[in-house]
């Protein structure tokens, strides 16, 4: 049987002939270190049920998994060091923010303004700077500079026909502030902008993802609610942190890669993409070796529909694309193996909240084997 879930655009699922458990069985597979599992399970229990994915046993210990790996079951994690990592943050990269998202000229001109805010406001004695120093939960983190851009937004006098005053009175924060993921599944906040399940603005929303509702909802919405044929588990926790068909789109490039003399990367991105996440016109280094191999190989496939296809990656149907389809079949003609449909995608983990540089793999890893320990309690349940 396919492993998890297997989805419809509508959110309906099939496959599943599990036994479903229910709300006090779903807490027994919570750690009993966690606080309130009774309620983490009712939260775990109603939202499953909302979203219509059945209460199997592996599908509320892939839920459990996550959240432990990425929280302990917290909803507004502590992170330790933080105040001090983003400080330095501030103080060695944060002008380049400025600039890379507003623009050399208008960048400039509010980054410096940003540190003279940080140094003096609202007071030299208990400046932005030394309250950033004591914070310890990125909700504290997050707050601090919603708190820090709207200061800006209602004292930056500037001519109201700069770019720079435009962009302070309007989304600068939301622009630049760094805390992108959040809540207790550290879901990324345009994730949770394109999925809502509630009117509100933005702050609103932030605030959302810090209950314990909200970051579990967008969590789980996430890392189930897409249909994939994956046959083990670690492939999905993969995609969770490096983006939805990652590893199915690994296996492709790894595919591709062995009909070429060039060494893809194995990220599981086809196309190159800009900071709204939006498809560049670049081509990547898979787009130009499939050009190369089809043209190598006589298939009749034009850069053009290329291009239209791999803009499906992250979508089930790319599976269906002249494209996906001639290239596991040259894989199996040319190179005499069966295709396959998933592996590790190689992506680097960094930011802010982290004390080092990690891999995909190290994630994935990691919650397999929290899913695997729940799996074991789940063996001894009765359904």
């Amino acid at each position: 049987m396919t492993f998890m879930l297997t989805a419809c655009g509508d959110g309906s699922w099939w496959n599943d002939d599990e036994k479903k458990i229910d709300a006090d069985q779903i807490k027994t597979l919570i750690p009993s270190r966690v606080n309130d599992r009774t309620a983490w399970a009712k939260d775990i229990d109603d939202i499953t049920e909302q979203l219509g994915i059945p209460q199997t046993k592996e599908n509320i210990c892939s839920i459990i998994a996550v959240v432990d790996q990425e929280s302990n079951f917290v909803a507004d994690p502590h992170v330790p060091g933080l105040g001090a990592k983003a400080v330095k943050e501030v103080e060695d990269r944060f002008d380049e923010k400025f600039k890379d998202k507003l623009g050399d000229n208008i960048g400039g001109t509010v980054a410096g303004y940003f540190q003279e805010v940080l140094r003096n406001q609202p007071t030299p004695e208990n400046n932005y700077l030394k309250q950033m120093r004591k914070v310890s939960t990125e909700r504290q983190l997050d707050e601090l500079y919603r708190e820090i851009f709207a200061h800006m937004a209602k004292h930056y006098h500037v001519s109201a026909l700069t770019g720079a005053a435009r962009l302070v009175g309007q989304d600068i924060g939301e622009k630049l502030n760094p805390i992108t993921t959040l809540g207790s599944m550290q879901v990324h906040i345009s994730y949770a902008k394109d999925h809502k399940r509630q009117a509100g603005n933005i702050a609103e929303l932030r605030t959302d993802l810090y209950s314990r509702y909200g970051g579990l909802y967008y969590g789980i919405h996430r890392l189930m609610m897409y249909p994939v044929q994956y046959d083990k588990s670690i492939y999905r926790f993969a995609d969770y942190n490096s983006g939805m068909y990652s590893s199915r789109n690994a296996a492709f490039q790894s595919m591709l890669n062995d009909l070429t003399a060039a060494d893809l990367s194995l990220d599981g991105d086809l196309l190159l993409y800009n900071k709204n996440g939006n498809p560049r016109a670049e081509k990547s280094e898979s787009e130009r070796e499939l050009i190369n191999v089809f043209a190598a190989n006589n298939v009749l496939i034009t850069p053009r529909q290329i291009r239209s296809d791999l803009k499906s990656e992250k979508e089930n149907k790319f599976e269906s694309t002249e494209t996906y389809k001639a290239v596991t079949e040259l894989y199996e003609s040319k190179i005499g193996k069966k295709q396959f449909y998933a592996i590790m995608p190689e992506v680097v983990i960094s930011g802010p909240k982290l004390s080092r540089e990690y891999n995909t793999n190290w994630f994935a890893t990691r919650v397999n084997g929290r899913y695997q320990t729940c799996m074991q309690k789940a063996k001894q349940l009765k359904t």
